[in-house]
């Protein structure tokens, strides 16, 4: 009896939060689209993976806001600000027009970051804070 009480607790736990806060925007105007991936061949960007958690948040709202992991995992988290509100990255001959981040803040090169460099464990609640770049 006590171990079906607790698998019914755990199979009723809330999937884990992931509290974000995104640092540096060089303004307030547009949104932060924002990527939550376990899938390391869909990052940075999550548009072929069908699990993903996709969202955009106010940019004036960027400084704290949730994204709820669909379960625990290692994930990587890519934030792009999109100062124009068009639901995409503008870029200028290959470089980007808009700022961008990535959970960890990894150091950025040349092209994006692996999936590694930016990955990290969800087991529950938790917090990553994202300072944003801009190259333009």
């Amino acid at each position: 009896m006590v171990a079906l009480t607790l698998l019914t607790a755990a199979a009723s736990a809330p999937p884990p939060t992931v509290e974000v806060s995104v640092t540096a925007l060089r303004s307030a105007k547009g949104q932060i689209l924002v990527c939550l991936t376990t899938n390391p061949k869909a990052f940075p960007d999550c548009s072929k993976d069908t699990t993903s958690v996709r969202m955009a948040v106010k940019a004036a709202d960027a400084g704290n806001f949730a994204v709820h992991a669909p379960a625990a995992g290692t994930y990587a988290i890519a934030v792009v600000h999109d100062e124009n509100s068009n639901n995409k990255m503008d870029t200028a001959i290959f470089l980007p027009k808009e700022g961008f981040g990535f959970s960890r803040n990894p150091t950025i090169t040349v092209g994006p970051p692996s999936f590694k460099s930016a990955s990290f464990a969800v087991a529950g609640d938790m917090r990553q804070s994202i300072k944003m770049k801009y190259m333009l």
